[in-house]
């Protein structure tokens, strides 16, 4: 039952909700939390507004839905808290996250949530869209789907690439790179684990490639793929404002941070929550 105070405002037909009457430095009753990851996995990204709160706040706030990830392969952690990682962009720290993608999907299991909180925001500039994975399953053509059902593909680490072969000129730190991070191997279309909805697990910052294709048709289709994942009726665009919160369902979504905002500076925390505390307790 959700409390009277908190009202839930719908932002698109196919994807986010905005709560209003949640404080996220207050103790969160299990009904609140109930509700919140309901709402999460039924809209697949939810967005809080004027939260002040502390890096323990949002790791308290988090530990309700699952464990926090350690340690991310490439960004920086803050305040020596290696569950809490720091996206400073900027001019001169232009970021790499301005492409549709699924966190870490190169991970044989990809993380379950993401919870970013915008701790400096520019002037103006700067929002962040998500896209309904479920949606865009839902609206290709019966053919396609069909095409699709037993396809799987390669998932590697896209643009981190550059973050390991910068004055390389052999590839030696890169295959250590790909060492490091790893390889997985995905369905092209994957079922939500709790809501039991299908959704069209590719993107296009990790996807690579569609076992048992040659390179060139594998290219084409995942193209016609990330086409069809990039319409707006898909989508939903959030203009941050300070100490705004965005939590998202990685199973269902992917994101794009959009990078319009130079000569101006944005800091954001974000937690990312490796397993889903509820689900042996959810069935489809």
């Amino acid at each position: 039952m959700r409390p009277r105070a908190i009202k839930i405002i719908r932002l698109t037909p196919a994807i986010g909700v905005e709560f209003s009457g949640v404080d996220l430095r207050r103790e969160i009753p299990d009904d609140l939390s109930e509700v919140i990851y309901d709402t999460l996995v039924k809209h697949q990204v939810i967005f809080f507004r004027d939260q002040n709160i502390t890096p323990l706040e949002q790791l308290k706030f988090a530990r309700l839905f699952g464990e926090p990830d350690r340690s991310h392969p490439v960004y920086p952690e803050v305040d020596g808290n290696d569950e809490i990682v720091e996206l400073r962009n900027n001019l001169d720290n232009p970021p790499d996250t301005d492409s549709w993608h699924t966190d870490l999907t190169f991970r044989q299991e990809p993380p379950f949530a993401s919870i970013l909180y915008a701790k400096a925001i520019p002037e103006y500039g700067g929002d962040t869209l998500w896209v309904s994975l479920i949606r865009a399953y839902e609206t290709l053509s019966d053919s396609i789907k069909t095409e699709l059902t037993d396809m799987r593909a390669i998932h590697e680490m896209g643009s981190f690439r550059n973050n390991f072969s910068a004055g390389e000129v052999d590839g030696t730190k890169v295959t250590a790179g790909h060492q490091t991070i790893g390889t997985a191997i995905h369905p092209v279309v994957k079922k939500h684990p709790v809501s039991g909805k299908k959704t069209l697990y590719v993107n296009e910052g990790f996807t690579q490639h569609i076992i048992g294709m040659r390179t060139q048709d594998s290219n084409r289709l995942l193209q016609y793929l990330y086409r069809h994942i990039d319409r707006p009726e898909h989508q939903v665009r959030f203009n941050w404002t300070s100490q705004a919160v965005a939590m998202w369902d990685n199973r269902s979504t992917s994101h794009y941070a959009v990078s319009d905002y130079f000569p101006h500076e944005r800091i954001m925390h974000r937690i990312t929550l490796t397993t889903d505390k509820r689900l042996a307790g959810r069935t489809i």
